[in-house]
């Protein structure tokens, strides 16, 4: 056994060791590793415009009826089981009849673009039956009707430059007077393409202001910065060469841009800041940059691991859309770990002693003690009273958690439909048109398929006429149309429109009533299997293997969070607090985003029109990354505690002196990326606002309610039982050291 100990003490002295020479070597060879990285940035960026992939929402389902629904009409009506769009007109001048020629010249164009299995003439297509609610495609005025064009691939996927083939297929309507939207993926592939640079500008600035104000030093408020927009632009390079092999979602950039700055500047900060104490104690820059890599380096090496973790636990979904959105973010972690690494540590060698030369306040380290005192200031003093009342600090951090996750009870998943997209989407405006004229429930329809090429002929009349009952007689459902037979006869197609909007819940609870009930009651007693399938029954077939998967993503990563805690800080206690108080404030940020977005408390503040579902994947995303990110502030903190407990078994004080030489950088760092997520709710993209809004309200109540009231709370109370660890899980789980403080003790010594 001691033999075992002192070779698990060398790896870990070798490998602080590595972290060190590497940041010396940088620091000291500082003009090869920056050009390094900037031949790599524009080799990077080259190679990814010539070989790089596009991104597109395409995902399929297998085993979601749904997707199974769509195989079956495809294999037996290939024109009728594609992928399809509404164009839509509308004219206040003069009733669409009178656009005869118009219309059949454009349909007939739009049917020889590529992909395009078939495009219906509104004016020539049989209308809704009499008695009923008009679903088109042609309205009771005549002024406003649809073309549906049916497509062998998603049309999100074929490139803005396919538009203008279809721009050019409606000129004829549009030279008559009439107005033309694009609805559906179509209108979503006309969206103007994503522009993060407002975001981006407004994210830096605030750092700025925010870094200048807590350290003092522009120079230092430069470094962080500069090394989080190189490593973000190399990582999204990156991202775009695996697109080439990988179908990324198109919000995937945008997630990555977001969780890359983000870390790239809280990592970059960490190390700036043990750095320039380092200074401050008398080290040259060569070795105090090696020195803050061998610390902070370790710190910032076993967080990202930790996120990086956390992100891979969205495979858990098996849903492979989510699973790539956190290899996107993930890929940006990645080069924001390696620019701390190696770019900051060059920059600090280049920058030498001269790195609080340009100020605009009297620049502050670590501590505001200063080196070699015993700390006593602000946050010292703040931690001393928290040790004489813990329990309040601990009620009062506890009280606003549940407050603020007290809408979370209320969620609604679903899908955020074209409705609440900006007026000056084309998908938008020809959501309205369709709704004004047809009905909410236009905008979704469901296609039912019932699969009878097992029932005999003889019994086929009977499952028609008993499917069709079944259907007219279903809650919910606006209009239903007759059910008719394929060129084959081996199914029934029909559509059923439901009374409300494709988002809401009661869609939704339509949709889930057609497959549960309804349609195994039709075919009961026969061979015949039924089906709903569309656009909106697949979103609905998503969310409900988000809703089924997203525990399970929960437990594995809390469970993996609680074991990389247990080995960095060896503290079964510690473990299991840093697990609930990081589940308390994600439920409070869960909470938040239901009332702002579900309930419309701001929403429109926000640029979002009306009362929108929350996304189904935007749980299970903000779950993995905020748990993760909040690892970063729990392993600064706790690695300090730690350091301090270890070398005086005084457990108050240790907590007092851990926040006294962490509250400012960690606050400081988590303004930053509170800012940098904020700053992203100006986006157009819906699901865009709601990660931002829902990213930066987490970190804030991690890095405030959490970090600085109920963590030194529990830590008081809790005293040395915090550390205490059964020898057989001690034997069991491995040893890691965040900050490689035992690492450099034992380096001295030698």
């Amino acid at each position: 056994m001691p033999h075992s100990r002192t070779g698990q003490g060398d790896t870990k002295a070798s490998r602080g060791g590595v972290l060190r020479r590497l940041g010396e070597w940088c620091a000291r060879h500082f003009v090869i590793v920056i050009i390094a990285w900037l031949v790599a940035l524009v080799a990077l960026q080259v190679i990814s415009r010539e070989f790089g992939g596009s991104y597109s929402d395409n995902f399929s389902l297998p085993q979601a009826q749904a997707q199974k629904g769509l195989d079956v009409l495809k294999a037996h009506d290939p024109q009728a089981g594609g992928y399809s769009s509404q164009i839509v007109m509308r004219d206040d001048q003069q009733p669409l009849t009178a656009l005869s020629s118009q219309m059949s010249t454009t349909v007939a164009d739009l049917k020889k673009l590529p992909h395009v299995l078939s495009a219906q003439n509104p004016l020539s297509a049989p209308g809704t039956p009499s008695g009923q609610q008009n679903v088109g495609p042609l309205a009771d005025d005549k002024k406003t009707a649809y073309i549906t064009v049916r497509f062998d691939v998603q049309p999100s996927t074929l490139g803005d430059d396919y538009l203008d083939g279809v721009d050019t297929a409606v000129q004829p309507l549009r030279s008559a007077g009439a107005e033309v939207e694009y609805g559906g993926p179509l209108g979503e592939l006309a969206r103007p393409s994503a522009d993060d640079r407002v975001s981006e500008l407004i994210g830096f600035g605030v750092a700025v202001i925010v870094l200048l104000v807590g350290f003092g030093s522009v120079i230092a408020a430069v470094v962080p910065l500069l090394s989080a927009l190189i490593s973000v632009v190399g990582g999204l390079a990156i991202l775009g060469l695996l697109a080439a092999a990988f179908t990324f979602a198109t919000v995937s950039p945008t997630l990555a841009t977001m969780i890359g700055l983000g870390v790239g500047i809280d990592y970059a900060l960490f190390m700036l800041t043990r750095h320039r104490q380092n200074l401050i104690d008398g080290m040259d820059p060569v070795r105090a940059a090696g020195q803050a890599a061998s610390t902070s380096g370790h710190a910032v090496l076993v967080s990202g691991c930790t996120v990086i973790i956390a992100l891979a636990g969205l495979s858990a979904s098996g849903v492979s859309f989510i699973a790539l959105l956190g290899l996107a973010a993930a890929v940006t972690v990645v080069s924001a770990v390696v620019g701390a690494l190696t770019l900051v540590p060059a920059l600090l060698g280049l920058i030498g002693r001269h790195i609080d030369r340009f100020h605009v306040r009297p620049p502050i380290a670590e501590t505001e003690a200063g080196a070699g005192t015993t700390p006593q200031g602000t946050w010292h003093r703040y931690a001393q009273r928290v040790e004489r009342r813990p329990l309040s600090f601990l009620s009062a951090g506890v009280a606003v958690v549940v407050i603020l996750a007290i809408p979370l009870f209320s969620i609604q998943l679903g899908h955020i439909g074209d409705g609440a997209d900006p007026t000056s989407f084309t998908d938008r405006r020809a959501y309205d048109l369709m709704a004004d004229a047809f009905g909410p429930g236009s905008n979704g329809p469901l296609t039912v398929v019932i699969d009878q090429t097992n029932v005999p002929q003889s019994q086929r009349s009977a499952l028609a006429s008993k499917a069709q009952q079944s259907l007219d007689g279903v809650q919910g459902a606006a209009v239903v149309t007759p059910l008719t037979p394929t060129q084959d006869g081996d199914l029934l197609v029909g559509t059923v429109y439901s009374a409300k909007s494709p988002q809401n819940a009661a869609t939704t609870d339509l949709t889930n009533r057609l497959v549960d009930d309804t349609l195994p009651d039709a075919v009961q007693g026969t061979d015949a299997k039924g089906y709903v399938t569309g656009t909106t029954a697949t979103q609905v077939d998503f969310r409900d293997i988000v809703a089924s998967q997203l525990p399970v993503i929960i437990a594995v990563v809390v469970g993996l969070a609680f074991l990389i805690i247990l080995a960095v800080f060896r503290g079964l206690l510690v473990a299991v607090k840093a697990a609930v108080l990081n589940v308390l404030s994600i439920a409070a940020s869960y909470g938040v985003v239901v009332a702002v977005f579900q309930w419309g408390w701001g929403g429109p503040a926000l640029g979002v029109h009306g009362k929108v579902p929350i996304e189904s994947y935007v749980p299970m995303m903000m779950f993995a990354i905020v748990f993760g990110l909040s690892m970063d502030y729990e392993i600064f903190l706790l690695s300090r505690v730690h350091e301090a407990w270890l070398r005086t078994k005084d457990a108050e004080g240790s907590v007092a002196h851990a926040l006294e030489i962490t509250a400012r950088v960690i606050t400081c760092a988590a303004l930053i990326m509170v800012s940098v997520f904020a700053a992203f709710i100006v986006s157009d993209n819906i699901v865009v606002k709601m990660l931002g809004l829902g990213l930066a309200v987490s970190v804030l109540i991690d890095a405030t309610v959490v970090r600085l009231l109920m963590v030194p709370a529990v830590m008081t109370l809790l005293g040395r039982h915090a550390w205490w660890m059964p020898r057989w899980l001690d034997r069991v789980v491995p040893h890691i050291d965040a900050e490689g403080a035992r690492t450099e003790a034992r380096s001295a010594s030698h």
